[in-house]
Protein backbone atom coordinates (compact mmCIF):
# COMPACT_ATOMS: atom_id res chain seq x y z
CA UNK A 1 0.00 0.00 0.00
CA UNK A 2 2.79 2.41 0.95
CA UNK A 3 4.79 1.50 -2.17
CA UNK A 4 1.75 2.04 -4.40
CA UNK A 5 1.03 5.42 -2.78
CA UNK A 6 4.66 6.45 -3.19
CA UNK A 7 4.55 5.41 -6.83
CA UNK A 8 1.42 7.49 -7.46
CA UNK A 9 2.92 10.52 -5.73
CA UNK A 10 6.05 10.12 -7.84
CA UNK A 11 3.96 10.01 -11.01
CA UNK A 12 2.02 13.11 -9.96
CA UNK A 13 5.25 14.96 -9.23
CA UNK A 14 6.66 13.92 -12.60
CA UNK A 15 3.46 15.04 -14.38
CA UNK A 16 3.58 18.44 -12.64
CA UNK A 17 7.24 18.79 -13.56
CA UNK A 18 6.33 18.33 -17.23
CA UNK A 19 3.11 20.36 -17.07
CA UNK A 20 4.57 23.45 -15.39
CA UNK A 21 6.73 24.63 -18.35
CA UNK A 22 3.82 24.01 -20.75
CA UNK A 23 1.50 26.16 -18.65
CA UNK A 24 4.10 28.96 -18.48
CA UNK A 25 4.55 28.86 -22.26
CA UNK A 26 0.78 29.09 -22.90
CA UNK A 27 0.30 31.89 -20.36
CA UNK A 28 3.21 33.88 -21.80
CA UNK A 29 1.62 33.73 -25.26
CA UNK A 30 -1.22 35.92 -23.92
CA UNK A 31 1.04 38.53 -22.28
CA UNK A 32 2.62 41.70 -23.59
CA UNK A 33 6.39 42.05 -23.53
CA UNK A 34 6.47 44.59 -20.61
CA UNK A 35 4.03 42.42 -18.68
CA UNK A 36 6.22 39.36 -19.19
CA UNK A 37 9.37 41.06 -17.93
CA UNK A 38 7.45 42.51 -14.97
CA UNK A 39 6.00 39.16 -13.87
CA UNK A 40 7.25 36.17 -15.92
CA UNK A 41 5.32 33.55 -13.90
CA UNK A 42 2.12 35.46 -13.22
CA UNK A 43 -1.23 35.31 -14.98
CA UNK A 44 -1.89 37.71 -17.87
CA UNK A 45 -3.60 40.90 -16.74
CA UNK A 46 -5.59 41.03 -19.98
CA UNK A 47 -5.99 37.89 -22.06
CA UNK A 48 -5.21 39.10 -25.56
CA UNK A 49 -4.57 37.43 -28.92
CA UNK A 50 -2.31 40.29 -29.99
CA UNK A 51 0.76 38.06 -30.12
CA UNK A 52 -0.96 35.56 -32.40
CA UNK A 53 -2.02 38.35 -34.78
CA UNK A 54 1.47 39.89 -34.71
CA UNK A 55 3.04 36.51 -35.35
CA UNK A 56 1.21 36.01 -38.62
CA UNK A 57 1.22 39.67 -39.65
CA UNK A 58 4.94 40.23 -39.22
CA UNK A 59 6.24 36.84 -40.40
CA UNK A 60 5.47 34.55 -43.37
CA UNK A 61 4.33 31.86 -40.96
CA UNK A 62 2.21 30.05 -43.53
CA UNK A 63 5.33 29.59 -45.65
CA UNK A 64 7.17 28.14 -42.67
CA UNK A 65 4.22 25.86 -41.93
CA UNK A 66 4.15 24.68 -45.52
CA UNK A 67 7.88 23.96 -45.53
CA UNK A 68 7.71 22.01 -42.27
CA UNK A 69 4.63 20.12 -43.45
CA UNK A 70 6.22 19.17 -46.79
CA UNK A 71 9.47 18.05 -45.18
CA UNK A 72 7.79 16.13 -42.35
CA UNK A 73 5.16 14.33 -44.42
CA UNK A 74 7.59 13.49 -47.23
CA UNK A 75 10.29 12.27 -44.87
CA UNK A 76 7.93 10.18 -42.71
CA UNK A 77 6.18 8.60 -45.72
CA UNK A 78 9.46 7.73 -47.43
CA UNK A 79 10.88 6.49 -44.14
CA UNK A 80 7.98 4.11 -43.49
CA UNK A 81 8.08 2.74 -47.03
CA UNK A 82 11.84 2.19 -47.16
CA UNK A 83 12.20 0.96 -43.59
CA UNK A 84 9.15 -1.28 -44.00
CA UNK A 85 10.67 -2.95 -47.06
CA UNK A 86 14.01 -3.42 -45.29
CA UNK A 87 12.34 -4.78 -42.14
CA UNK A 88 10.33 -7.24 -44.24
CA UNK A 89 13.49 -8.37 -46.03
CA UNK A 90 15.22 -8.92 -42.70
CA UNK A 91 12.24 -10.85 -41.36
CA UNK A 92 12.08 -13.15 -44.39
CA UNK A 93 15.84 -13.70 -44.69
CA UNK A 94 17.72 -16.64 -43.27
CA UNK A 95 18.73 -16.53 -39.64
CA UNK A 96 22.38 -15.57 -40.26
CA UNK A 97 21.59 -13.04 -42.95
CA UNK A 98 18.83 -11.50 -40.83
CA UNK A 99 21.13 -11.18 -37.84
CA UNK A 100 23.88 -9.57 -39.94
CA UNK A 101 21.51 -7.07 -41.56
CA UNK A 102 19.81 -6.22 -38.28
CA UNK A 103 23.17 -5.74 -36.58
CA UNK A 104 24.28 -3.46 -39.41
CA UNK A 105 21.31 -1.13 -38.98
CA UNK A 106 21.45 -1.37 -35.19
CA UNK A 107 25.08 -0.25 -35.37
CA UNK A 108 23.86 2.87 -37.14
CA UNK A 109 22.10 3.88 -33.92
CA UNK A 110 25.50 4.14 -32.22
CA UNK A 111 26.79 6.81 -34.64
CA UNK A 112 25.79 10.34 -33.59
CA UNK A 113 24.21 12.32 -36.41
CA UNK A 114 26.60 15.20 -35.70
CA UNK A 115 29.49 13.05 -36.94
CA UNK A 116 28.04 13.03 -40.45
CA UNK A 117 27.33 16.76 -40.69
CA UNK A 118 30.41 17.78 -42.68
CA UNK A 119 30.29 14.88 -45.19
CA UNK A 120 26.54 15.35 -45.70
CA UNK A 121 26.88 19.07 -46.27
CA UNK A 122 29.76 18.57 -48.69
CA UNK A 123 27.84 15.90 -50.63
CA UNK A 124 24.65 17.94 -50.90
CA UNK A 125 26.59 21.02 -51.90
CA UNK A 126 28.18 19.10 -54.78
CA UNK A 127 24.74 17.80 -55.81
CA UNK A 128 23.27 21.30 -55.67
CA UNK A 129 20.82 20.41 -52.89
CA UNK A 130 22.41 22.30 -50.01
CA UNK A 131 19.58 24.85 -49.84
CA UNK A 132 16.57 22.79 -50.88
CA UNK A 133 13.77 20.96 -49.12
CA UNK A 134 14.53 17.90 -51.26
CA UNK A 135 18.03 17.66 -49.83
CA UNK A 136 16.68 18.13 -46.31
CA UNK A 137 14.18 15.30 -46.81
CA UNK A 138 16.86 12.94 -48.16
CA UNK A 139 19.19 13.68 -45.26
CA UNK A 140 16.39 13.24 -42.72
CA UNK A 141 15.38 9.88 -44.21
CA UNK A 142 18.95 8.58 -44.26
CA UNK A 143 19.69 9.69 -40.70
CA UNK A 144 16.51 8.16 -39.24
CA UNK A 145 16.64 4.94 -41.27
CA UNK A 146 18.51 2.84 -38.65
CA UNK A 147 15.98 3.81 -35.97
CA UNK A 148 12.99 3.09 -38.22
CA UNK A 149 14.36 -0.28 -39.32
CA UNK A 150 15.10 -1.19 -35.71
CA UNK A 151 11.53 -0.40 -34.64
CA UNK A 152 9.68 -1.96 -37.57
CA UNK A 153 11.78 -5.13 -37.55
CA UNK A 154 10.83 -5.73 -33.94
CA UNK A 155 7.17 -5.16 -34.79
CA UNK A 156 7.17 -7.42 -37.85
CA UNK A 157 8.76 -10.28 -35.97
CA UNK A 158 5.59 -10.52 -33.90
CA UNK A 159 3.46 -11.32 -36.96
CA UNK A 160 2.31 -14.95 -37.27
CA UNK A 161 4.33 -16.62 -40.02
CA UNK A 162 1.35 -18.84 -40.84
CA UNK A 163 -0.37 -15.87 -42.50
CA UNK A 164 2.66 -15.18 -44.66
CA UNK A 165 2.95 -18.83 -45.62
CA UNK A 166 -0.77 -18.89 -46.48
CA UNK A 167 -0.19 -15.97 -48.82
CA UNK A 168 2.65 -17.85 -50.52
CA UNK A 169 0.43 -20.90 -50.98
CA UNK A 170 -2.16 -18.67 -52.68
CA UNK A 171 0.52 -17.48 -55.09
CA UNK A 172 1.33 -14.11 -53.54
CA UNK A 173 4.81 -12.78 -54.26
CA UNK A 174 6.90 -10.74 -51.86
CA UNK A 175 5.48 -7.39 -52.98
CA UNK A 176 1.91 -8.64 -52.75
CA UNK A 177 2.58 -10.14 -49.33
CA UNK A 178 4.19 -6.93 -48.14
CA UNK A 179 1.50 -4.57 -49.41
CA UNK A 180 -1.63 -6.68 -48.80
CA UNK A 181 -0.73 -8.70 -45.72
CA UNK A 182 2.22 -7.28 -43.78
CA UNK A 183 1.47 -3.55 -44.01
CA UNK A 184 -2.26 -3.91 -43.11
CA UNK A 185 -1.39 -6.13 -40.15
CA UNK A 186 1.28 -3.64 -39.06
CA UNK A 187 -1.01 -0.62 -39.34
CA UNK A 188 -0.96 0.16 -35.57
CA UNK A 189 2.82 -0.36 -35.54
CA UNK A 190 3.27 1.89 -38.58
CA UNK A 191 1.08 4.52 -36.92
CA UNK A 192 3.17 4.40 -33.74
CA UNK A 193 6.39 4.68 -35.73
CA UNK A 194 4.93 7.52 -37.81
CA UNK A 195 3.97 9.44 -34.67
CA UNK A 196 7.46 9.01 -33.24
CA UNK A 197 9.11 10.10 -36.49
CA UNK A 198 6.68 13.00 -36.92
CA UNK A 199 7.76 14.55 -33.63
CA UNK A 200 11.46 14.12 -34.45
CA UNK A 201 11.24 15.60 -37.95
CA UNK A 202 8.78 18.38 -37.09
CA UNK A 203 10.98 19.61 -34.22
CA UNK A 204 14.33 19.04 -35.94
CA UNK A 205 16.60 22.07 -35.84
CA UNK A 206 20.06 20.62 -36.49
CA UNK A 207 19.82 19.69 -40.16
CA UNK A 208 17.64 22.64 -41.26
CA UNK A 209 20.22 24.91 -39.62
CA UNK A 210 22.98 23.08 -41.47
CA UNK A 211 21.38 22.91 -44.92
CA UNK A 212 18.84 25.75 -45.21
CA UNK A 213 19.78 29.41 -45.55
CA UNK A 214 17.05 30.87 -47.76
CA UNK A 215 14.25 32.65 -45.89
CA UNK A 216 11.59 31.14 -48.16
CA UNK A 217 12.74 27.61 -47.24
CA UNK A 218 12.89 27.96 -43.45
CA UNK A 219 11.13 25.36 -41.36
CA UNK A 220 9.25 26.37 -38.21
CA UNK A 221 11.97 25.54 -35.61
CA UNK A 222 14.59 27.39 -37.67
CA UNK A 223 12.24 30.34 -38.16
CA UNK A 224 11.53 30.55 -34.43
CA UNK A 225 15.27 30.57 -33.75
CA UNK A 226 15.53 33.79 -35.76
CA UNK A 227 13.03 35.53 -33.50
CA UNK A 228 15.84 36.15 -31.02
CA UNK A 229 17.31 39.63 -31.01
CA UNK A 230 20.92 40.60 -30.43
CA UNK A 231 20.21 42.50 -27.23
CA UNK A 232 16.63 41.66 -26.32
CA UNK A 233 14.22 38.86 -27.21
CA UNK A 234 10.46 39.24 -27.52
CA UNK A 235 9.67 36.15 -25.47
CA UNK A 236 5.85 36.45 -25.66
CA UNK A 237 6.05 36.48 -29.47
CA UNK A 238 8.61 33.67 -29.48
CA UNK A 239 6.58 31.46 -27.15
CA UNK A 240 3.44 32.22 -29.15
CA UNK A 241 5.27 30.70 -32.09
CA UNK A 242 6.08 27.67 -29.94
CA UNK A 243 2.39 27.25 -29.08
CA UNK A 244 1.34 27.55 -32.72
CA UNK A 245 4.05 25.10 -33.77
CA UNK A 246 2.84 22.53 -31.24
CA UNK A 247 -0.75 22.53 -32.52
CA UNK A 248 -0.13 20.12 -35.46
CA UNK A 249 1.61 17.65 -33.15
CA UNK A 250 -1.28 17.70 -30.69
CA UNK A 251 -3.77 17.19 -33.53
CA UNK A 252 -1.67 14.34 -34.91
CA UNK A 253 -1.58 12.55 -31.57
CA UNK A 254 -5.35 12.94 -31.14
CA UNK A 255 -5.90 11.41 -34.58
CA UNK A 256 -3.42 8.54 -34.09
CA UNK A 257 -4.78 7.77 -30.62
CA UNK A 258 -8.08 6.82 -32.22
CA UNK A 259 -6.19 4.84 -34.79
CA UNK A 260 -4.31 2.92 -32.08
CA UNK A 261 -7.56 2.03 -30.32
CA UNK A 262 -9.35 0.90 -33.50
CA UNK A 263 -6.31 -1.11 -34.57
CA UNK A 264 -6.01 -2.78 -31.20
CA UNK A 265 -9.71 -3.69 -31.15
CA UNK A 266 -9.57 -4.99 -34.71
CA UNK A 267 -6.53 -7.07 -33.89
CA UNK A 268 -8.19 -8.54 -30.81
CA UNK A 269 -11.15 -9.95 -32.74
CA UNK A 270 -10.86 -13.49 -34.07
CA UNK A 271 -12.83 -15.48 -36.55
Amino acid sequence: MVIRLFGRLLLVAFALLILAPLVIVVLTAFKTTPEFYADPLGLPANWSFHNFAALFDGQPMWTYFRNSFVVTVSAVAAELLIAGCIAYAIMRSGRRTARALFALFAAGLMVPSQVNMIPLYSLLQKLGWSNSLTGLVLVTVSVLLPLSVFMLTGFMKTLPRELLEAGEIDGAGHWTTLLRIVFPLCAPFLAATAAFLFVIVWNDLLFPMLLINGKDKLTLPLALLRFRGEYITDYPLLLTGVVVTAVPMVAMFVFLQRYFISGALAGSLKG
